[in-house]
């Protein structure tokens, strides 16, 4: 006769969460979105900090808007970053974007229609081609001797070059067709770059503002359900205090009082969350601290911080984690909502609810895109953080069969 399977509390939890389609969906999106956190600045098109390349004549261009441009090489020392920084914030580009609808070389001069954003209307420009290949010393004439163009560079080295090897490199590597598979902002930034690092602006701050207040929830509510007695109603008087007072008026005096830093928005938002938090543990504790082995431990005269730490404070981690779930989604809502006031995170950094304030009022017309796809992209994080919530409470019950 087979023998039954035993399985852990923690495996059958597992069990009943894969079984939630929609829950694992909301798991897979959430990794997904911390995945292109890292890697935004790697996945971005454009790689540089907040992705900040402004390139005005291309301002609010439609989806799939496709331009050519001209990499202008900047007169100054190289940006020379190491992976890691990529990774963290990104890299100053070495080249000024030009964007073009055609071009002419002529000799040692390139001659460019640069693209104006107006139908019909070009304006024309002109570029010594050694100072679009070279970071040159500006201090320094050009100087031409039949094919060949001597000139000095940003750090004092004497450099020749051939026209036609010039031309030749800039039409390789100067010249580049870019798409912009979302359009552009007012600002002609790439869209797409934009909601990538947004993913991380939002990320970070849920994450900060669910450790603040499971920080300060679980000790104000443990201490308050394990003591009880005085104890017990100052710490309820505190949490009724803070309970009475509306969440955003809340938020809005303490971003306020703080500043709009961005660790600040991180402490505002997390002292407005940990009260339901602290509820929840209040609650889960007073009804387990008069269970035997609570009641063993204290006659073994265990200290009440082990008592608290190792026996009790593991068997509520179940709610505990699914109100962090649900933390999670609101401290998004509660960003991008300070963002749109104009009182959360502060440009240029790429916040969601800072491009929604940006572009809301271009809803219903051939732009609405603008507002469309960061109001999108709050609404499936935030829809994926309470699917993932609700799978985990309902995992998490013990009355829920495999």
């Amino acid at each position: 006769m087979p023998q039954p399977e035993y399985l852990s509390p923690n495996q059958k939890a597992w069990r009943r969460f894969k079984k939630n389609t929609p829950a694992v969906a909301g798991m897979v999106i959430i990794g997904l979105a911390i995945l292109v956190a890292i890697f935004g600045h790697l996945l971005a098109p454009d790689h540089t900090p907040d992705a900040n390349e402004q390139i005005l004549e291309i301002a609010t261009q439609p989806p799939g808007f496709t331009v050519t441009l001209l990499k202008v090489h900047k007169n100054r020392p190289p940006v020379q970053a190491s992976i890691f920084k990529m990774l963290l914030s990104g890299i100053e580009t070495n080249y000024k974007p030009v964007p073009l609808t055609g071009y002419r070389f002529s000799e040692d001069t390139l001659f460019v229609e640069r693209y104006t954003g107006q139908t019909g209307f070009t304006a024309t420009d002109t570029f010594q081609i050694a100072d679009v290949a070279y970071a040159l010393d500006e201090r320094k004439p050009i100087e031409k001797n039949g094919n060949t163009l001597s000139f000095t560079l940003y750090n004092g080295q004497q450099q020749q070059a051939n026209i036609a090897d010039l031309q030749q490199t800039i039409q390789n590597q100067h010249l580049k067709t870019r798409q912009f598979l979302l359009g552009t902002d007012k600002f002609g930034r790439d869209n797409v770059s934009r909601l990538i690092l947004g993913v991380r602006v939002s990320l970070s701050v849920g994450l900060m503002a669910v450790l603040i207040s499971l920080v300060i929830g679980i000790t104000l509510g443990s201490v308050a359900g394990y003591f009880r007695g005085k104890t017990d109603e100052a710490a309820m008087w505190l949490i009724n205090i803070f309970w009475s007072i509306p969440l955003l008026l809340l938020v809005f005096a303490l971003v306020l009082a703080l500043g709009r830093e961005f660790w600040q928005i991180y402490l505002a938002v997390g002292l407005t969350m940990w009260i339901e938090v602290a509820r929840l543990v209040r609650g889960q504790i007073l009804s387990i601290r008069e269970k035997e082995f609570v009641e063993a431990a204290k006659s073994l005269g265990f200290s009440h911080f082990r008592i608290i730490a190792r026996h009790i404070l593991p068997n509520i981690v179940g709610p505990v984690v699914v109100i962090a779930a649900s933390d999670f989604a609101n401290a998004i809502i509660i960003e991008a909502g300070l963002s749109f006031l104009g009182i959360g995170v502060q440009p240029p950094a790429p916040s969601w609810g800072t491009m929604l304030n940006e572009y809301y009022s271009y809803i219903g017309t051939s732009k609405a895109f603008l507002a469309l796809a960061p109001g999108a992209a709050i609404m499936l994080l935030v829809l994926a953080f309470n699917l993932m919530g609700n799978g985990l409470r309902d995992a998490m019950d013990v009355k829920t069969r495999l």
